[in-house]
């Protein structure tokens, strides 16, 4: 996979608060959470748990795998299949970034201890490819013994995550970032359980991974199919085919995505004017920039600014 691609996919995803917790759970239990507005990270330190997530096969995590919910997908967790489960807010309420819990669930059985987190990024800088990911990417104790950095990390954390130090927060905000770029690395590079999802052989497809990366950084030139079919070295109708099958959707709509993307983000916080925000993010004239965004946010870029958060620079 082109490492430059991966640098463009993860940069923009800087954490901006998080929320962990330990968890030490007997079994039979089971929890249920609802969507959250974070990446979610569960490591187990010990024993092992199920994932369920609606439209999937049950996942089976055991001692030193490691599971990543990129979107913050709805799951539940339980020592087994189909156990009787209890909403997570009866058991975790009110998870603010910063904030450090514990969790102790009893029961006859046996144990599982995991450290989780809540992984709050800026959504609105996540860029269309990321938003492609799988609800879930788990990495096994196999793919994380030859990630000795991430591996190490997710120890440090287990072993000093309720501590109350100075800079304990800080420190805690920066380990769970790097946990989170290394396993999204580890992920998208050769993979662990995950590594069969499209997108991800999207990824590391050579063809492919060109024009996704033409696409995230030079999204502001003349592109159509057929310059993009060349970028990849690919037929126009062999590349528009491959790229639909692994990321999704067809190359122009990504193109548009990643452009509307851009354009919302120079609205929001810079005082550039609109022909200069057409022009960057690869339109000829204002007309056509503003019918695009209109179509994508259903709102012009003039209502989109007004209604941002005041960040020009």
């Amino acid at each position: 996979m082109d490492g430059d691609l991966l640098s463009e996919l993860l940069a923009p995803l800087r954490l901006r608060g998080v929320f962990h917790s330990r968890w030490s759970a007997r079994a039979p239990w089971g929890v249920a959470g609802e969507r959250e507005s974070c990446a979610l990270v569960h490591y187990v330190q010990a024993g092992a748990c199920t994932v369920e997530l609606p439209g999937h096969e049950p996942v089976r995590l055991r001692t030193g795998d490691l599971a990543v919910f990129p979107h913050g997908s709805a799951h539940r967790l339980a020592d087994a299949p189909g156990r009787a489960t209890v909403p997570l807010e009866s058991v975790l309420p009110a998870r603010r970034p910063g904030a450090v819990r514990t969790v102790r669930i009893d029961g006859p059985g046996a144990e599982t201890v995991m450290l989780c987190g809540g992984l709050h990024y800026d959504a609105a800088a996540a860029s269309p490819l990321y938003r492609a990911l799988p609800a879930v990417l788990v990495l096994d104790r196999t793919t994380l013994a030859g990630q000795p950095l991430l591996g190490g990390t997710l120890g440090g954390l287990a072993g000093e995550w309720d501590q109350d130090e100075p800079g304990q927060a800080l420190v805690a905000l920066r380990a769970f970032e790097l946990v989170f770029v290394l396993a999204l690395r580890a992920a998208l590079g050769d993979g662990g359980m995950s590594a069969g999802r499209p997108v991800l052989r999207a990824l590391r497809h050579p063809a492919v991974g060109a024009a996704l990366l033409a696409v995230q950084t030079r999204f502001g030139e003349p592109w159509t199919v057929e310059t993009l079919a060349a970028e990849a070295g690919m037929s126009r109708s062999a590349f528009a085919a491959t790229f639909r099958r692994l990321v999704g959707e067809a190359p122009m709509r990504h193109l548009t995505a990643r452009r509307m993307q851009e354009a919302a983000r120079l609205l929001e916080e810079t005082a550039l004017p609109h022909d200069a925000i057409a022009r960057r993010v690869g339109y000829g004239s204002v007309v056509g920039f503003h019918l695009a965004f209109r179509q994508w946010y259903g709102t012009t870029p003039g209502g989109h600014r007004r209604h941002a958060p005041t960040r020009h620079v």
